[in-house]
């Protein structure tokens, strides 16, 4: 018997051999070309401020940034001139004998001497050789007392360098065209860049930055960044700290959630860590001694906007993309004892350091600032007097629900949810987590079968949620249907709690669809906006077309791809106009939701008032509504198909 069985394995074809011959050491470009998502996150298109041509553009910016923070250079120039990016800074410039290494070598940089930049962003050595990897096209220029190095590279492989004599200013140069073989059909949206090189003007006062020739340049800091994107009138000033790298802004208002910015050494942190953790808790412990009251926390930072930024010594990101602190302390360094001992010395917490800074100074402004107070207690009671009617209404719709037992039919969970306490082996799949809200039992059903059950859960809705911009709160809370969904999300006490990193809504592509779409959306942006702002919400793009012969078969999701499709295949044509999701296969539906799902990501622009966009679209302004979907529906043929 024992024989047979190694017969079996060893004659079996299908197995291959590992051979030395299996062993492969990549070129430094093409490890950062095969596995792109290491270095970047999402490829993307564009379409997303998340997607990875942003990110690119983000690196090059950021060595420009750390020279200004270093004291060199007070212009940047970012010019964007349809797939081709330019940015030109006026630092010290790279040492000329180490342009190609610095920008092809990895783990080779100016950053890993702390003597040269005390608090930068990039300090690993990556970022410039991913641009470079990942550009079809990448030159790179430093200029230094009138003389320059130069280096030209296709897809990471260097064509030309030099030096020569120069009259323009110290500083360095850099352009690029990120490859399309690797990022598709893009495209910049240039208010996304916008949005940024406004952020790094906030943080960095003194430096002007430039897109196309606009320039962004900020007198006040973070103040000015809460007071040109509060999209409410806050209760009061905002509260302006500032310390030794670290800066504060707080205030309230009237809208649900929280809107805090976080930053760290001028990187906009949008997914928080331990910075924004320690902000968080240092205001509701503050709050709660200045006013001797056990305030909830919930209470407290209901509706608070401002934002934080702090200055830390070689921070840890918990990616490459930086978007998560998850630094413990403010620096931390290494040093041989007398023995040849490691010795580790470390400064204070970030948790600490916060804490101390929030207690003294936002302490000190109440108590100066008495109108300032009284309109903090006051806004703290009402949130407080809310929460406790609307709980009473909840407790009692989810024992109702148990009782019904609706909950279990309505919810097929995934078996990894979202939850900072993973095992570590288990945060990679933890962020990958989605839920599917979806419409009716046949939609629902498609979706289960053809899900990855490990990482997708669905939520089936019955008929249409109700609209949350026309009703009280109170009533809101009695509506079942959303109840049972905030309970899934696990977003009913904290945000921190948010059990799914992605959030998809997923109706079908017809009138009632798109109705149902927009309900939700009213739902999260009225209550929940900071799972938009944060980029957690995003609709779920599925085919409206099948076109195929007897050979080929191809899902098209607007009329262009589709025309196209029937040119492709020419003879024997058969087209099939997909109305809802329970339309479509399970077989075919995997395709659609697995690693070729096509999201589009919720966003709003910080600058507008989201009390403005739900009168808009969810009020009564039926004919300006009617007029922005006849105007941006794209085809005559879509316009029949729906039902304003």
């Amino acid at each position: 018997m024992a024989e047979n069985i190694n017969s079996n394995i060893t004659g079996n074809n299908d197995i291959a051999e590992y051979t030395d011959d299996n062993i492969k050491t990549l070129e430094w470009n093409e490890h950062i070309r095969k596995r792109a998502g290491m270095y970047i996150g999402n490829l993307g298109s564009g379409s997303n401020p998340g997607d990875g041509i942003y990110v690119l553009l983000k690196e090059i910016i950021d060595n420009s940034i750390d020279e200004f923070s270093s004291g060199f250079g007070k212009n940047i120039a970012v010019t964007i001139e349809g797939r081709e990016v330019t940015v030109r800074d006026f630092g010290r410039g790279i040492p000329l004998d180490s342009v190609v290494k610095a920008t092809s070598n990895l783990n080779t940089g100016g950053k890993f001497d702390n003597k040269a930049f005390k608090k930068s962003v990039g300090l690993n050595g990556v970022g410039t050789k991913a641009v470079n990897a990942l550009s079809e096209y990448f030159y790179i220029e430093s200029f230094r007392n009138g003389e320059s190095s130069f280096a030209e590279y296709s897809r990471g492989n260097l064509t030309a360098s030099g030096k020569h004599e120069t009259k323009e200013k110290n500083g360095t140069l850099v352009r690029y065209i990120a490859d399309p073989e690797l990022f598709g059909d893009f495209s910049y949206n240039l208010e996304f860049v916008e949005t940024s090189l406004k952020n790094y003007s906030y943080l960095k006062r003194g430096l002007t930055l430039t897109l196309n020739g606009t320039a962004y340049t900020s007198k006040n800091g973070l103040l000015d960044l809460v007071n040109d994107n509060m999209s409410d009138e806050p209760l009061y000033p905002p509260i302006h700290l500032e310390g030794e790298d670290i800066e504060v802004v707080i205030t309230h208002s009237n809208s649900y959630g929280e809107n805090i910015a976080s930053f760290v050494n001028g990187q906009n942190t949008r997914d928080g860590g331990t910075h924004l953790a320690a902000l968080r808790e240092a205001v509701v412990k503050t709050l709660k001694e200045f006013y001797k009251k056990d305030y909830a926390p919930e209470d407290i930072r209901q509706g608070i906007v401002g934002a934080i930024s702090i200055g830390i010594q070689e921070p840890r990101f918990e990616s490459q993309t930086k978007i998560k602190l998850g630094s413990t302390y403010l620096w931390e360094e290494s040093r041989k004892d007398e023995d040849g001992n490691t010795v580790i010395e470390r400064g204070p917490t970030i948790r600490s350091y916060v804490n101390d800074f929030i207690k003294t100074n936002l302490d000190n402004y109440l108590h100066i600032h008495k109108d300032t107070a009284a309109a903090i207690q006051e806004k703290i009671n009402a949130s407080e007097q809310e929460r406790k009617e609307i709980s009473g209404i909840q407790k009692k719709t989810r024992e109702r629900s148990k009782r019904a037992n609706i909950y279990n039919k309505k919810l097929r969970d995934c078996s990894i949810h979202y939850n900072d306490k993973l095992p570590a082996a288990k945060v990679e799949l933890a962020e990958k987590t989605s839920i599917f809200i979806t419409e009716g039992d046949s939609a629902s059903g498609t979706i289960t079968k053809a899900r990855n059950a490990n990482t997708q859960a669905v939520f089936s809705l019955r008929g249409k949620p109700v609209n949350c911009y026309k009703v009280s709160r109170k009533k809101v809370a009695e509506n079942e249907e959303l109840n049972l969904l905030i309970n899934a999300l696990g977003v009913e006490d904290d945000m921190a709690d948010l059990r799914y990193n992605n959030i998809i809504v997923a109706t079908d592509a017809d009138d009632d669809g798109m109705h149902i779409r927009m309900l939700v959306l009213t739902f999260f942006l009225k209550y929940y906006p900071e799972l938009v702002r944060r980029g957690h919400v995003y609709i779920l793009q599925t085919p409206l077309f099948r076109v195929r012969n007897k050979k080929d078969v191809r899902y098209c999701y607007n009329a262009e791809e589709r025309d196209a499709a029937v040119k492709a295949l020419k003879g024997g044509i058969q087209i099939t106009r997909f109305k809802g999701l329970g339309e479509i296969s399970d077989s075919e539906f995997r395709e659609f939701i697995g690693e070729n799902i096509r999201l589009d990501t919720v966003s709003i622009n910080e600058e507008e008032s989201i009390a403005d966009l739900l009168e808009f679209y969810m009020g009564d302004n039926t004919i300006d509504r009617q007029n922005f979907i006849r105007q941006n529906l794209k085809s005559e043929e879509e316009l029949d198909d729906i039902n304003i």
